[in-house]
């Protein structure tokens, strides 16, 4: 799971951390979106999807195989493979 924390991001004092990507969000909990990575057109199509920053997002499972993973957003329930959802920085509410 630390491999999916986003760089820079890790506080010393052993406290949650700050800032963590779709893929490393644990069930259940809300948090804000901060910014979706990159310039292309899977950048563009997450941000459709309404992974935009400031909305909020919900994990709620993944698949039996670990992926893809199921969150809603926006009112509606989106999966994302794993590496899409690695794309995404967001902030644990």
């Amino acid at each position: 799971m630390n491999d999916q924390l986003a760089p820079g991001k890790r506080p010393d004092d052993g406290s949650p951390p700050t800032e963590l990507t779709l893929a490393a969000l644990p069930a259940g909990r809300p948090a804000r979106i901060l910014d979706v990575l990159g310039e292309d057109a899977l950048a563009a199509r997450l941000m459709e999807m309404g992974l935009i920053p400031g909305e909020t997002v919900v994990f709620h499972r993944a698949a039996p195989l670990g992926d893809p993973l199921e969150f809603s957003v926006c009112g509606y329930r989106i999966s994302l493979r794993k590496s899409e959802a690695a794309r995404v920085t967001v902030a644990p509410d």
